[in-house]
């Protein structure tokens, strides 16, 4: 259909008329909408008016009683538990405050003594919102959670070797005890958690401790929206060992094979139930607490997680049941100690990249500690690490210059070639092949080195993103090496960016630009992607500014620092151990010498003499 300059003309006048039409009907329908609802509020008040004021007073008391005789109900036999007042108890050892409740005989929630969270208040785990119980029948016909009922405090013991126990007891007339022992451990983490249940074949159903934990995850880092992305489900599968839940927005999961403990982990710290004896089977779930943005400074929770377990006890009269809680950080070396796969929990490496974590542990972890045990700044620890693994790689950077010196020597006969074949691509490929097999030459021998350093990268990228090392660590601009450094804040979030400007992640992207520039002047490129390859040096650095913006500084620190060394050991390279006419005669000794193909190179050739004749033949029969 032929579309003239008067249909064009029509068609935009009619959509002028119907955008126009949509604001005039919207704005009488906002008006309409509006004169309703004032109606609606003026009748609301006439009847607020005319009606009979309510005993408020009398309605919170009747609620209160109704609920008093609710929890009386429920708690059965243990009555006396049923209504009373919370009373708090704070133990401390030389890295944690705990406070204990008497509401449920359980942690409250611990607050670490080396820690700060974001707004340089102490980290908290846990919280009045916080609640670790099991179900127990009351009575014949009724149950509740310990979590209800208020139990005794016994004075707290202060055992020989250190240790602190805190007791809470809960008794009826029948006999039935439950007993909750809490052992607080100097310099230690763990919290030993006995359960002792005298009358247990009654208090419990098929012999089966049925845990609830209830609890809400707390911001504690500056980068709100990473560490959401870094906060999930872990566990110690009993048959296949660790495993964790990352679903984005939460997940739920289900246990089938049995646990050693379970935990919910944030960026850098985490909450784990330890069963000595296992954990039968369970289920998990997981909820966006508020949703908030990288820079919502509103945000304060991060999820709302459950967990309902259930573990196996004898069916004895009377049981013990042995449990630990861990309240702490995910410090590679301390969760080590307790030699139960909770250290896989700092994530060093994992799916497509799991090798990463054993190049971390056994080769960037060491030599971090080591240059850490001598330099207390750690932006200097960070920088002499660079340095370290540069020079050590040195001799690839050295070897993959050398194969692009090669390259840059026969650049005028491939460029002769280039001149002499003009279109005919096929025949330019079997002779610059022949080349490089005369000179001793290989385009991708200087790819190699490149590749083989990628293990390295991916390592030091999980490291800097999981140490906790660096968390609060100070370097020139940046407060905290394990957040961004944010030099400019917005006052919106902007799609892809976020809220804020990192000035590390701007010199690194500077820094990749002017290397990638140098590389690409130093390895002429040839044949078709030299057009692609003109642009490569601004592409990359402008997907990685991106990328790296809202990642913690530490990396992007070590990431300038290196691109600064690796175009120093090139310069030197270049200027002071490469030589050019060296290379040239080696080259000339090389075409002299015997020449026996590879099977593969007698393969491409074949392959590309017979496509060299296909295209002949077309060129015929047209």
């Amino acid at each position: 259909m032929k579309t003239d300059k008067n249909t064009i003309i029509g068609l935009a006048l009619l959509g002028i008329l119907f955008i126009g039409y949509f604001v005039i009907t919207g704005k009488q329908k906002d008006a309409y909408e509006k004169s309703q609802q004032h109606i609606k509020d003026s009748l609301a008040l006439v009847q607020k008016a005319q009606a009979k004021p309510i005993d408020t007073v009398a309605l919170i008391q009747d609620s209160l009683n109704a609920d008093s005789l609710a929890k009386a109900g429920a708690a059965g036999n243990f009555t006396g538990a049923a209504n009373g007042t919370e009373q708090l108890q704070v133990i401390e050892n030389d890295l944690m405050k705990i406070t204990f409740s008497n509401k449920g005989g359980q942690i409250q929630k611990v607050e670490l003594k080396k820690y700060k969270s974001y707004d340089s208040t102490q980290v908290i785990l846990g919280g009045t919102s916080n609640k670790l119980g099991y179900a127990i029948n009351t009575s014949a016909n009724s149950s509740t959670q310990t979590t209800d009922l208020y139990f005794t405090a016994e004075p707290v013991k202060q055992n020989q070797d250190g240790t602190q126990t805190v007791t809470y007891k809960l008794s009826n007339a029948n006999g039935q005890v439950v007993e909750h022992q809490f052992v607080i451990k100097k310099d230690n983490y763990m919290v030993d958690w006995n359960i002792l249940i005298n009358g247990a074949p009654q208090l419990l159903t098929q012999n089966v401790l049925n845990i609830n934990w209830v609890n809400i995850l707390h911001r504690q880092q500056l980068a709100v929206k990473y560490e959401k992305e870094q906060s999930y489900l872990a566990y110690n599968d009993s048959k296949k060992g660790y495993d964790d839940e990352r679903a984005a927005g939460g997940a739920d999961e289900q246990f089938k094979n049995g646990l050693t403990w379970m935990a919910f982990k944030q960026q850098f710290f985490n909450m784990t139930l330890l069963s000595k004896g296992g954990i039968g089977a369970g289920s998990t779930a997981k909820m966006t607490a508020q949703p908030g943005d990288d820079g919502d400074s509103t945000v304060k929770q991060i999820f709302h997680d459950t967990a309902a377990l259930k573990i196996e006890v004898p069916s004895t009269a009377s049981v013990n049941i042995p449990l630990q809680l861990y309240y702490g950080p995910n410090d590679y070396y301390i969760l080590k100690t307790y030699d139960n796969g909770m250290h896989n929990m700092v994530d060093l490496g994992s799916g497509i990249d799991a090798f990463a974590k054993y190049v971390n542990r056994w080769f960037i972890m060491p030599i971090f500690n080591f240059i850490a045990s001598f330099v207390s700044n750690y932006g200097w620890v960070i920088i002499l690490l660079t340095i370290f693994i540069r020079l050590i790689t040195s001799p690839l950077t050295y070897k993959s210059y050398y194969s692009s010196a090669k390259m840059k020597v026969l650049k005028p006969e491939i460029d002769a070639l280039k001149e002499k074949f003009g279109k005919d691509q096929q025949g330019f490929a079997m002779e610059q092949m022949k080349l490089f097999r005369e000179a001793g030459a290989n385009p991708l021998s200087g790819c190699m080195p490149m590749l083989l350093q990628i293990p390295i990268f991916l390592a030091l990228y999980r490291f800097f993103n999981s140490s906790i090392a660096l968390r609060g660590q100070s370097f020139l601009w940046a407060k905290d090496l394990s957040a961004y450094d944010a030099i400019i804040h917005f006052n919106t979030h902007i799609p892809l960016l976020g809220d804020h400007l990192s000035l590390f992640t701007i010199t690194y992207c500077v820094t990749s630009m002017f290397t990638s520039m140098y590389n690409m002047n130093m390895s002429p490129s040839t044949g078709q992607n030299q057009a692609m390859m003109k642009y490569m040096p601004y592409f990359m650095p402008f997907i990685f500014f991106f990328v790296f913006n809202g990642l913690p500084c530490a990396l992007t620190l070590y990431y300038t620092i290196s691109n600064l060394v690796t175009l120093g050991i090139q310069l030197v390279i270049q200027k002071y151990i490469l030589d050019h006419d060296k290379i040239l005669a080696e080259i000339n000794t090389k075409r002299k010498q015997p020449k026996q193909k590879s099977k593969f190179q007698a393969r491409m050739e074949a392959m590309q003499e017979q496509q060299k004749k296909m295209q002949e033949m077309r060129k015929k029969n047209k």
